[in-house]
């Protein structure tokens, strides 16, 4: 698979299967070149702050934690306190809030950044398809492994 050009921004979600390092987080760096890339990928400063706490949950030890530190270093980490993050989270919460529609005030926020900086947001998560089109370009990356030809759905 040739990855699309242009910007990446990580969900919280891909950068946890990357600092795993196992073999779907591994798929995906290799699917989607996000360590070849000449512009290295975006992630929010909200996706760092639920990695470091996630780590503590999880009680990641050292190795894993340095390995976590690592990959955000490689990353392009984007600050929500700008005009232009701020402008989209303002959007986004009120076109979700007009049309029923929930997402979690993180999510929104990841998805303010990939708006503001006109990146296409890499997730596992189906949170976001009420935004998709309309506020963010997406790639849904499936979580679930292919299930084996002939058995059933």
């Amino acid at each position: 698979m040739t990855s699309p050009a242009g910007l990446f921004l990580l969900d919280t979600n891909i950068v946890l299967h990357l600092v795993r390092g196992n073999d779907f987080g591994k798929s995906i760096d290799a699917a989607y070149g996000l360590r070849a890339r000449s512009d290295r990928p975006l992630v929010s400063v909200v996706t760092v702050g639920e990695i470091l706490s996630l780590a503590r949950k999880f009680n990641w030890g050292s190795k894993k934690q340095e390995r976590m530190l690592e990959l955000v270093r490689e990353l392009v980490v984007v600050d929500i306190n700008n005009d232009a993050v701020l402008k989209k989270y303002g959007e986004i919460d009120h076109f979700l809030e007009s049309n029923g529609r929930s997402v979690g005030d993180n999510d929104t926020w990841i998805a303010a950044t990939a708006a503001a900086t006109s990146a296409t947001l890499l997730t596992t998560d189906k949170d976001f398809d009420p935004l998709e089109g309309t506020f963010i370009s997406r790639i849904y990356v499936d979580p679930a492994p292919p299930k084996p030809a002939g058995s059933p759905r």
